[in-house]
Parts: structure tokens; C-alpha cells; sequence
């Protein structure tokens, strides 16, 4: 009797263990749009969550004020540092100052020698833009 009392405990334990590890890993959900300093903020991380470059998923923030691009920002990622800072300073402003009608449709090629990275961040943008066109109507 004392054997199947202790056994039970142990299952109860372990379950009460493997629900608290669950509960503080799990985030609050990342929110998509958000609003800051008077502009939209469009966060890709969940957005593109399937979308890799070489080394892992390439979130970016991106900043519209009264529909026009004013800036994107590169999020935290796992891309080799040089080749990733090389795409940022070729792309992230091609869409600056762009409306979001006009960056819907901007064509941007990859950058040579980092082509994971760009198709990502490209991606990353275009799904991000999307998203906000869609939520306006």
C-alpha cells in the first residue's frame, strides 16, 4: 500500500513539475501590430515565424506613419553577424519613405553572397506589408 501511495506522489510531483517548466516557457504571444511614438509598428516574428535565411528565422520591425514607410529594423536573429549587418545596410532602406501601396510593389534584389539572408529579410518585409494593407480595409 505504501509503494502505490508513494508511486502516485511521484506521478503527482512529476506532472505538477512538467506543468509549472511548461507554463514559464511559454511567452505572451508576440503582437503583430502595435502602436508607438505616434506610429504603426508591424513586428514579423510571428508573422514570418516559417520564414529562414541561412542560419534561422529574420524578424524585422517595421515603422509606417500616415501609410508611408518611416524606417525597418532588423530583430534579433541567428544570421553569421557580418554577412546579416552587409543585408541591412544594402536593404532594409529600400522601402524607407516608400507608401505602403508602393512598398507592396517594390522589387528588391538579393544581396550577392548572402542570398538566404536577403530572401528572408525580403520576405520578411513583404509579409509584413501585406499584413498592414490587409488590417487597413
Amino acid at each position: 500500500m505504501k509503494k502505490i501511495m508513494k508511486k502516485k506522489n511521484i506521478c503527482k510531483v512529476s506532472a505538477i513539475l512538467a506543468l509549472a517548466t511548461l507554463m514559464t516557457s511559454m511567452k505572451p504571444a508576440e503582437q503583430v501590430v502595435t502602436k508607438e511614438n505616434g506610429m504603426t509598428v508591424v513586428n514579423t516574428t510571428t508573422l514570418a515565424a516559417d520564414v529562414e535565411g541561412y542560419a534561422g528565422t529574420t524578424p524585422v520591425k517595421i515603422y509606417i506613419k500616415k501609410n508611408k514607410i518611416e524606417r525597418i529594423e532588423a530583430l534579433p536573429n541567428m544570421e553569421t553577424p557580418k554577412y546579416f549587418a552587409h543585408v541591412k545596410r544594402a536593404l532594409l532602406d529600400k522601402w524607407k519613405g516608400l507608401s505602403v501601396k508602393e512598398a507592396a510593389k517594390q522589387e528588391v534584389d538579393v544581396v550577392t553572397g548572402a542570398t538566404y539572408s536577403s530572401e528572408a529579410l525580403i520576405e520578411n518585409v513583404r509579409r509584413g506589408i501585406d499584413h498592414f494593407n490587409k488590417k487597413k480595409r
